[in-house]
């Protein structure tokens, strides 16, 4: 993963719609980057599902969250409204964020991997979960985040 404390990559990736979304649209804001190995798997949904169901522990405490993975923008717009997820998915075909970010398994698929990146573009906390069956439920995902 990316070393913490260090300037978090630039990146520009289309969102489910199109829309090209850069972090430096965020700057003043914290960002939690979420690495997921792909849409309509049944750990991620769990995952972003969860993550939307809590959403508003997110907004409490003024973070944007970015979901990210290599599934196109079709499939990031089709998952995103069958779950209702009230986050941008952006598609990282090239897989050139999650490199940057080095959140890439072994496999060439992105891991499950978190990234804070505060007010100034500095990566606060940056970790991936050991397996890639297990994602980390939102209490110990805000627990590491209160504590970064």
């Amino acid at each position: 993963m990316i070393a913490e404390q260090t300037k978090a990559p630039a990146f520009t990736l289309p969102d489910s719609a199109g829309k090209q979304i850069s972090l430096s649209d965020f700057a003043g804001k914290k960002v939690l980057i979420i690495f997921y190995p792909g849409d309509d798997t049944p750990v991620c949904t769990a995952q972003l599902c969860d993550y939307r169901n809590n959403v508003l522990e997110f907004t409490k405490r003024d973070i944007v969250v970015l979901g990210i993975s290599s599934d196109s923008q079709a499939s990031h717009k089709s998952f995103a409204e069958r779950n209702k997820l009230p986050f941008s998915l952006l598609s990282d075909t090239e897989k050139s964020v999650a490199k940057a970010y080095d959140a890439l398994g072994f496999l060439g698929m992105s891991q499950r991997a978190y990234v804070l990146v505060d007010e100034n573009g500095v990566v606060l906390l940056a970790y991936s979960d050991f397996l890639p069956i297990i994602y980390q439920p939102m209490k110990d995902l805000l627990a590491k985040i209160d504590a970064a």
